[in-house]
């Protein structure tokens, strides 16, 4: 059992190192840079190797994409456990999220950009990715509830507009002085009561 178990441990690692590799030259250089020749290099296996972990480079754009919805989730988690009030928190998600976008936006195009055979909206969404999306939704279900609408739908809505703000910002698109005020006008309109 003790060689199992150190195979399955090693196996990881290797699964870990190629998922680093992947990440830090898709961070310096871009996807297109990342190459199975590349990371076989990098990493110091052969490609067969490689290819013994993941299908093709898709499936390792995906596997960092997967553990990018968990450091997302974390962030949000984060951020929006740091305030009791409804404006607050989702302010400080929109930000955490913004935040997240431009820090690593290889691991974003990877998540949001980039195709990716990963389910987004089913039962069989990865649970990183129903953790990120469980945080918009843990903000916006008492504003949902009280205005009437579906918290999944809003949730959706609201992730929406924060994907384009930050697919807009990072290809320089948007007005970089005018930030702060496009996402408090998105947050002050989705606290807003109804009557307001």
């Amino acid at each position: 059992m003790a060689v199992q178990q150190r195979r399955e441990r090693e196996r990881a690692e290797r699964h870990r190192l190629i998922v680093e590799a992947a990440r830090e030259l898709a961070e310096a250089e871009g996807w297109g840079a990342v190459t199975t020749r590349r990371l076989s290099e990098r990493v110091e296996y052969s490609q067969p190797v490689l290819y013994s972990h993941f299908a093709s480079k898709d499936a390792i754009v995906a596997a960092v994409a997967l553990e990018g919805f968990g450091e997302l989730a974390a962030a949000l988690r984060g951020a929006r456990a740091a305030h009791v009030d409804a404006h607050a928190a989702l302010r400080a998600l929109a930000d955490a999220y913004l935040d997240f976008a431009r820090a690593r936006p290889a691991v974003y195009a990877a998540m949001f950009v980039r195709e990716i055979d990963v389910p987004f909206g089913t039962e069989a969404s990865p649970a990183p990715l129903k953790a990120a999306f469980g945080e918009f939704l843990g903000a916006l279900e008492p504003l949902a509830a009280a205005r009437g609408d579906d918290p999944e739908t809003l949730a959706e809505v609201v992730w929406s507009a924060l994907h384009g703000l930050a697919t807009l910002s990072a290809g320089h698109r948007l007005r970089p002085d005018q930030h702060d005020a496009r996402v408090e006008l998105l947050i002050s309109r989705i606290t807003a009561s109804p009557a307001d």
